[in-house]
Parts: C-alpha cells; structure tokens; sequence
C-alpha cells in the first residue's frame, strides 16, 4: 500500500484539500519541469528541430502506458476535452434519424459538442437521466443507459465516472453493446484516468479524452486522447504542419504534403511542442506510473473507508462501494440539510470540497491523509442531528 505523498505537493499545511476532480495540484516534480521549460525558452538556442518531437512522443508512450493502448502513435495531443470531443465529431458520419446518447448532467465539454451536431443533422439527442438517489443508483443508471442503445445509436458519449458524483460507468458492457449496434463509444476519462485504472483493450472505446490538470495532475491546457481504428483516416480540426508526413524534415517543409502523420499524430493541436507545458505533462504522467493508477485507487479506498461508512450512519446516501469510484464520490445530505450552513463549516474548517448538484463532492488523492478526513467528518457530524 502507497503512503500518503503530501510531502511531494506544496499544499499548505494547514488546508484540507478534497477537491482534485476539481482541479489536481502540482507537484513539486511537475513545477521544477516547469521552471525549466521556462528557463530553456529563455535561451531558444537550446531548442533543437529534434525538441519539436522528441517530448510529444515521450509524452504519447506514457499514456499509452497509463490506459494500457498497445501503440503509442494512436494518442494525440489536445489542449482541452472540447478539442477532442470536437474531433470525433467531425469525423464521424451522420444520417437524419440517428441518436447519440449522453448520460444526464454530463460535464459540457462532451455534450455541447453534440447538442449542436444534433441540430445540423437532424440527430437525436437521447439524455438518459439518473435514477433518483439510493445506494443501488449507478447499477439502475448503468442498465437505463444500456437499453438506450438500439440501432439507430451513432454515438454513446459518457464519462469514466460521473463528474459530480462518481457514479461508475460499466463502459465493457456498454461498448459491447455499442459495438452489437455499429455505434462509436466516446470516453470522457478526465474525471478517472490517473486514480482508477482504465483499460483501452479492455474497454475498447473509439476515443478517450483526458484533460491534464485533474487526476494526471499536469498543467492546465494540455491533454492527451487515444483514437481508436475507427478514426485513422480523419481529417484534424486544425492544419498543422506538425501533423504532416515528413514534417520531421525542416529543409523540406515547403514541400507540401497532402498525406497526415500516421494514426493519431494527426488531430494533435497546433504548437503540441510547448515547451513548457509538455515536460511538465510528462513529469505528471511519469511520477503517476511509478505510484501505480490502481495503487492510487486503494489509498483511496482505504483513506475514506472509515468517512463512508459514519456518513451513511449520518444518514447520508452514498452509492455502494462497486458502483463509484473511491477517489470521487458523493455524499448527499439527509433531507432538509442547510447547504449555506454546510459551505460555511466546510471554510471554517478549511475543507476544501465541491457541492455538485445535490452531492457533496468528495475527491481525495494521495496527498491527503486522515487529517484531511477527520475534518471532513467533523463538519458532516456538525450538519446532522
């Protein structure tokens, strides 16, 4: 079992910061890379042709590694979800009639994408709501969502975990039946790869989307996507000479070229070479490799086990163990809780925590300890009877 890694981050002291799904803090290793990227463009004579690549292909082989794809040149770069969310979009045929299925309250970046295809295309938007709250809730969302896939389904876009409350998806038995109906499944991983293992080749999906800054505890404004076969032949949103075949030769830049970078070199984002950004991705995904993404997990599970279990005693509603993830998930407040009073314990106390809808988002990771919970706890104590 992993130890607490607080000594790593510069978190002050004295803050209970439960709140990674919101956005993942530095760690000290990832700040000094990006210091020097700073320093490195500081002198530009440092940066040689070969820099132009030689990070972006680092940075491809560790999430590889990380979600388990079997090649590298199938992730691209991305500055943000809404990026590859509209890259899959646009290179996924259409027909009037069909429908793409969201779960309901998806984060925005994998639904606005979609609302608008809908409407150009004359697509159904098909939202599958959740089941009101009880412990059993993600089982009863998970077979809601899979009996909206039926023939027509050219879509299935979901998340790993739902953002505001961790809601588990069963992504192997909804791509299977997506696949039995010829439909592509998009993954928004943002809010799971990092803290709860993700599978490429067992999941198989057609894309899967992350942002850097939550849970691969990287800078804001770089991300990585993995593209399935499905999407080899695509056209990118932007024309970036880095995505062009040969581009690797500078003398021979001018001689332009129709034929893309292979696989999903292609759909990287103009400027993927940032050389500030970029080593501090890799610094993330590195340090996130060596503490293992199901090691994570447990420290998670073990950390809150204890805070679950007084919660539910508190009378609060949270969703069985197997149906959510440990490194985020909900507590929802017994009826008539005053959610003010709940926000001004939660800074009196210097918790940092997310009201997400109707949930009090828990989202810990490895730099919070039992101080961190025993805060927690003392303010869910405090709103109880």
């Amino acid at each position: 079992m992993l130890s607490c890694k607080k000594d790593l981050f510069s978190l002050p002291e004295n803050l209970h910061y439960l709140n990674c799904a919101y956005m993942g803090p530095l760690s000290r290793r990832v700040e000094e890379a990006g210091i020097a990227g700073i320093r490195r463009k500081g002198d530009p004579a440092q940066i040689r042709s070969a820099d132009f690549f030689t990070d972006a292909d680092r940075a491809r082989g560790l999430f590889a590694r990380l979600v388990n794809a079997p090649d590298p040149r199938r992730i691209a770069i991305i500055p943000a979800v809404s990026y590859g969310i509209a890259t899959v979009a646009r290179n996924t045929p259409w027909e009037p009639g069909q429908n793409v299925v969201v779960a309901g309250g998806q984060f925005p970046s994998n639904v606005y994408a979609w609302r608008r295809l809908c409407r150009e295309h004359g697509v159904e938007l098909r939202t599958v709501a959740p089941p009101d709250a009880h412990p059993q809730r993600g089982r009863d969302w998970n077979a809601r969502l899979l009996e909206a896939i039926d023939s027509r389904t050219a879509v299935v876009a979901l998340g790993h975990v739902h953002w505001a409350d961790g809601a588990r998806f069963d992504l192997e038995r909804i791509g299977e039946r997506a696949r039995e109906q010829g439909a592509a499944l998009i993954v928004d991983g943002t809010q799971s790869v990092g803290a709860l293992p993700f599978d490429v080749q067992r999941i198989q999906p057609d894309a899967l989307v992350c942002a850097g800054y939550k849970w691969l505890l990287g800078p804001y404004s770089i991300g990585l996507a993995y593209f399935g076969p499905r999407y080899d032949d695509g056209v990118p949103l932007e024309e970036s000479w880095l995505g062009r075949e040969g581009s690797e030769d500078f003398r021979g830049l001018v001689s332009y070229r129709d034929d893309y970078q292979p696989g999903a070199i292609r759909y990287d984002v103009g400027e993927r070479s940032n050389f500030i950004l970029l080593p501090m991705l890799i610094a993330a995904l590195e340090q996130l490799l060596e503490w293992g993404v199901a090691e994570i997990q447990a420290y998670c599970a073990q950390l809150t086990h204890e805070l679950v279990a007084e919660a539910r005693t508190l009378g609060f509603v949270v969703q069985a163990d197997d149906e959510r993830g440990a490194h985020l998930f909900g507590l929802r407040a017994p009826p008539g809780t005053d959610i003010a009073r709940v926000q001004a314990l939660l800074a009196e106390r210097n918790v940092v925590a997310a009201l997400r809808g109707d949930a009090l988002r828990i989202a810990p990771n490895l730099y919070n300890d039992a101080a961190d919970i025993d805060a927690l706890r003392e303010v869910l104590r405090a709103i109880t009877p």
